[in-house]
């Protein structure tokens, strides 16, 4: 390369090269959330997001497996105006409630009242539980799984294994504790109860403790031996608080009447059985309470019943006691007709009091019902006031006749009242059905309501999508990596080239030998293009270099530093330049592999030893004219302070006498301190990043690296850029390529 150059340009470009630029402002602009690179950042970490997705795929799939079926058993009912199957007289129907109410109906159905009676009817206070493997028990439990019976213990419960109980009585003080039952075959277990003794049965068999009060009864155990279940009794309320979780019960429409009551759980026969418990229990609470009314007037019927009839008796005695004392005495046809009329409105006066004795069980006096059976009361009144004033006007015997037989009427017909009305009560008693009707009998329905296959696996998918795209982006924002060349530029630091990315070259890199140079195999390559526009930046960027040779480093192994030294070095030579390649990684160096030369071969090593002059251990590359390597020779246990030595300038100052340009390939400057120490030799510096690959954060702590001993990086290059992977907007920017070809420079 020559040291000197006439372009009017070298000077600026050769200072932008040199000086760091100024942190440029953010734009309003930067600060906006650009979509279309955070779907680019999306597509490049579409391998997450599928494994994610198909992990939440594999989760809901579990979950589903692994939870127990729950079924569901309803049924319907109708609340009806309270009435009777008998035609009974209107007093007798004013007596029944004409007003159901849905809500009251719905909570006394919740209540314990209820839920008590069916848990006492169906012992749902028995709690049977088989031993459930960790984790994936259920599912074990569930299905029939292979290799499953050989690996998992005896202990834990497989598909259709059931156990029955027919009784169970514990003291006051085992309740809520639990025993163990341990099957052992042929229908024999064992059991431990919480007082820590064992005892042993048979299915069918009775099993107590008499002087504890403990009674214990297995109808069926379809289980082998080995096989463990937990039974206990628990307490009236938890197993009423338990029975409410799983009923459920509403009104189809406001208004309606009609209420639809619905239990689940894992027993899709048992819930239909523990409906029909619910239902029974309620309509017989239902019928109760409609007959309560009627029971209270009956009761009040029988207490009138005995006054009554001593009435009566003590009139009949009173009025024969009269006539014989007095012989017969006849009454005149109008003193027949006063008697009468008195009689009649004594036994509506009779009536009406019965009737207020009732009413002032159910209304205030300033009901209107009320105050109009006073009124008719004080009419009733008044007209026997004025026909007892007539008899008054009679004759003493006649009026005495009088008085007795109106007695002995009134106290009759007051008694055929209170027997007829005692009679029709309890004909309504016996005849009260409530005002509920069962339109729907309690069905278990076949299918299960819960999980739901489908809800489970979608919701799996989603959620493992969610967390894979939360992952790309936390793991995107955590860890930065430099997606393109401005990227760099921010961070003050000029790119020289963006090389594209070669699939042919990165895969044929993974052998040992004889890696391709691809500016020699594809000359026509978009690749190759790329060193060449590298090769020209850098016969501007080193125009004012002390020496023409060049370090190579970069923040990390596989960045492709090596490959990038290669190809550059070939295309500086096939442009007519004396270039020489320096191997300098002497822990690790690679550099062999390009060129065919065994590992043992003398290089700089050797050099910096003082042991072989560099013009014996440099080799002049068979590929292309004017290209010489000299490799690493044998690696040395002292890399660093090899390079700190004299013979380092003194190899540096013959490179430059005698090559155009000299490349260094150096370690990566996070790693080790060679590649400052090279810096502070050569002419220039550059950093290579891999594009999708090198942190932000490492480039920029190169960048302090340097600085701290008073270096600045001459510039970087992004290698390996692939426009299917770029990011957003960038994308556009790189996605080209030449469709023609450069003919090739013959020297």
């Amino acid at each position: 390369m020559d040291r000197q150059s006439n372009d009017p340009n070298g000077d600026q470009f050769s200072n932008l090269v040199r000086k760091t630029p100024p942190s440029p402002v953010m734009r309003a602009a930067d600060l906006e959330i650009d979509l279309g690179r955070l779907l680019g950042i999306l597509w490049q970490g579409k391998a997450w997001v599928a494994l994610c997705t198909l992990v939440g795929l594999a989760v809901g799939t579990l979950l589903y497996a692994n939870t127990p079926p729950t079924y569901q058993a309803d049924a319907l009912l109708q609340l009806e105006e309270k009435g009777s199957a008998l035609a009974l007289p209107t007093g007798i129907d004013s007596l029944i409630d004409e007003n159901p109410r849905s809500e009251t109906e719905i909570e006394i159905l919740r209540s314990r009242l209820v839920l008590g009676q069916a848990v006492a009817d169906q012992n749902l206070d028995w709690v049977v539980t088989p031993e459930l493997a960790p984790v994936f028990g259920v599912m074990f439990a569930r299905y029939r799984l292979p290799l499953v019976d050989r690996v998992l213990p005896d202990r834990y419960a497989r598909p259709g294994e059931t156990l029955v109980l027919t009784q169970l009585v514990v003291p006051p003080d085992w309740l809520n504790k639990t025993m163990v039952l341990t099957s052992a075959g042929g229908g024999r277990f064992s059991l431990t109860v919480p007082s820590g003794q064992v005892l042993q049965g048979a299915v069918g068999q009775m099993m107590e403790l008499a002087d504890q009060g403990f009674a214990l009864t297995v109808e069926g155990l379809t289980a082998p031996a080995g096989r463990l279940y937990a039974i206990s009794q628990i307490d009236e309320t938890a197993a009423i608080n338990a029975l409410s979780d799983r009923f459920s019960v509403s009104e189809r429409s406001r208004g309606s009447g009609i209420i639809g009551v619905r239990v689940a759980g894992v027993d899709r026969l048992e819930n239909a059985s523990v409906l029909n418990a619910i239902l029974g229990a309620y309509q017989r609470q239902n019928i109760a309470r409609s007959a309560a009314q009627a029971e209270g007037s009956l009761t009040f019927l029988r207490d009138q019943l005995p006054a009554a009839e001593q009435k009566l008796r003590a009139a009949e005695a009173a009025l024969k006691a009269f006539r014989q004392d007095r012989d017969s005495v006849d009454l005149s046809m109008e003193t027949q007709t006063l008697l009468a009329q008195i009689t009649r409105v004594e036994g509506e006066l009779s009536d009406l009091k019965n009737r207020e004795d009732e009413l002032a069980t159910r209304y205030k006096p300033s009901h209107p019902t009320y105050r109009l059976l006073l009124e008719e009361r004080q009419r009733l009144q008044d007209l026997l006031a004025g026909l007892r004033e007539r008899v008054r006007a009679l004759p003493e015997t006649e009026r005495q006749v009088v008085n007795l037989t109106r007695d002995l009427e009134l106290a009759q017909r007051l008694h055929l009242d209170l027997l007829t009305r005692s009679q029709q009560v309890e004909v309504l008693r016996a005849s009260t059905i409530g005002n509920v009707r069962i339109i729907d009998d309690a069905v278990a329905v076949a299918a299960p309501i819960a999980p739901h296959l489908v809800v489970m696996v979608a919701l799996g998918v989603a959620l493992g999508a969610v967390a894979g795209v939360m992952f790309v982006l936390v793991r995107n924002w955590s860890r930065k990596r430099v997606d393109d060349a401005a990227e760099m530029e921010r961070m003050g630091l000029p790119v020289f080239a963006t090389i594209n990315y070669n699939r042919d070259a990165d895969t044929q890199n993974r052998r040992r030998d004889n890696l391709p140079i691809v500016a020699l195999t594809n000359p026509d390559d978009l690749t190759t293009e790329a060193f060449r526009s590298l090769r020209t930046s850098l016969h501007f960027g080193m125009l004012d270099a002390r020496t023409p040779t060049l370090t190579v480093t970069s923040t990390h192994p596989g960045a492709g530093k090596s490959f990038l030294l290669v190809n550059l070095a070939t295309v500086a030579a096939q442009a007519g330049q004396r270039v020489c390649v320096v191997d300098a990684d002497l822990r690790r160096g690679q550099l062999r592999r390009y060129f065919g030369l065994p590992r043992n071969h003398a290089g700089l090593a050797e050099v910096l030893a003082g042991d072989i002059h560099p013009r014996d251990a440099i080799f002049a590359a068979p590929q292309v004219a004017g290209l010489s390597l000299l490799t690493t020779g044998q690696y040395p246990p002292n890399p660093s302070e090899l390079l700190m030595r004299a013979e380092l300038t003194n190899l540096i100052e013959w490179c430059g006498q005698n090559f155009d340009l000299t490349i260094f390939d150096s370690p990566p400057v996070l790693a080790v301190t060679d590649p400052v120490i090279l810096a502070r030799r050569t002419g220039a510096t550059i950093l290579v990043a891999r594009h999708g690959v090198t942190l932000a954060g490492e480039v920029d702590a190169a960048i302090k690296t340097f600085a701290a001993v008073d270096l600045r990086l001459s510039g970087a290059v992004l290698n390996a850029f692939d426009p299917r992977k770029a990011i957003g907007r960038f994308q556009q920017g790189y996605d080209y390529g030449y469709r023609y070809s450069y003919p090739q420079r013959k020297d």
